[in-house]
């Protein structure tokens, strides 16, 4: 058995175990960076099986198929020509399961064969372990290594980004792989379709900003954050444009209001960090976000004045209000505040 380690060394003790060729034989994978999780897993397969007997030695339970006894079965099942056998059990949250079920649970947790790795994996499911069911949680902690799959660091980010373009014999600064990571939203899953379309789409070796706008599209918050960049910069009609083309893409009217809300929030307090001398690494602490985003919000604050950021929070909330109360149009309720925002830009 690998060496059981705290939740927040699970991820670099799996990288390791991997290395060493010393799988454990029970891990709890989960986490908010699934491309990671299933390249681990994938990593794990490798090692424990073989392509000829793949098919009887890794077993796959989910919410249909998944019992106390298929577990049971699946787990205690000797490899047939090979040395191990691989379970995976898909979004089973363990400690919903009936009493009777728990205790067997644990039960299983505690004894599973040498020859044996068990795998529970939680993507859409959130991992919450109810430690006051001892026996099942005991189990668990005992035996296991629970992985958590974080979104990485922008740091990290831009490495992993700027070598898979390499590896399409693409080159890319380091400022376009913060940007291609800030509008897709910095999950890896994200990011390696973008980079596939993009470096098809690029005829140079070199990637530009342009070959990223041309085929990536970009998520709510880069286009909210776009379009308060166009009303800095006094282009009124194009920031309208940007709310259409939201829209246009099936957003939701009160998500697109609180992605607008939780910007300019953002914007207030980056220009009152700009009029107390502060840098954009006093916003990254404060607002919890990357350097680069933290470091545009800065760029765009030194645009609007402290009485406009004020001004604008007061019509977020006032068209959040309506939004609610009202039975006007939400769409509309968007438009007339993006035209209020621009009013006040124009203002100052």
């Amino acid at each position: 058995m690998a060496k059981k380690t705290a939740p927040s060394d699970g991820f670099q003790e799996l990288k390791a175990s991997i290395k060493n060729k010393e799988l454990g034989r029970l891990y709890i994978f989960h986490g908010e960076e699934t491309f990671l999780m299933d390249h681990y897993f994938e990593q794990m397969k490798k090692l424990l099986l073989d392509d000829l007997t793949e098919s009887f030695n890794f077993h796959r339970l989910n919410n249909e198929t998944f019992g106390i006894q298929a577990f049971a079965d699946s787990v205690e099942n000797m490899p047939m020509m090979a040395e191990h056998t691989l379970v995976q059990v898909d979004e089973i949250d363990l400690f919903k399961l009936p009493e009777g079920d728990r205790n067997k649970m644990a039960e299983l947790l505690s004894d599973i064969p040498e020859w044996c790795t068990v795998v529970f994996t939680y993507e859409t499911v959130v991992w919450k372990p109810d430690k006051r069911l001892k026996k099942l949680w005991e189990a668990i902690d005992k035996h296991g290594a629970i992985v958590e799959f974080a979104r990485q660091g922008q740091r990290e980010l831009i490495s992993w980004v700027s070598r898979h373009f390499m590896a399409r014999g693409k080159r890319i600064s380091n400022d376009l792989c913060a940007y291609l990571i800030d509008i897709t939203g910095g999950t890896m899953t994200a990011l390696a379709g973008e980079i596939s379309k993009i470096s098809a789409y690029s005829g140079a070796d070199e990637i530009k900003k342009t070959d990223i706008d041309a085929v990536t599209e970009p998520v709510l918050d880069a286009v909210v954050f776009q379009m308060t960049d166009l009303l800095g910069e006094g282009k009124y009609g194009a920031a309208l444009q940007k709310l259409q083309t939201l829209l246009k893409m099936q957003q939701e009217p009160l998500a697109i209001l609180g992605a607008v809300g939780g910007h300019f929030r953002r914007l207030g307090t980056a220009r009152t960090l700009l009029d107390c001398g502060k840098n954009s690494a006093e916003l990254q602490k404060l607002c919890g976000i990357p350097d680069y985003p933290a470091r545009k919000t800065m760029e765009a604050a030194r645009r609007f004045s402290p009485d406009f950021c004020r001004k604008a929070a007061e019509l977020v909330l006032e068209t959040d209000y309506r939004m609610k109360t009202s039975y006007d149009d939400p769409e509309r309720l968007l438009e007339m505040l993006i035209l209020e925002l621009a009013q006040e830009a124009r203002r100052g």
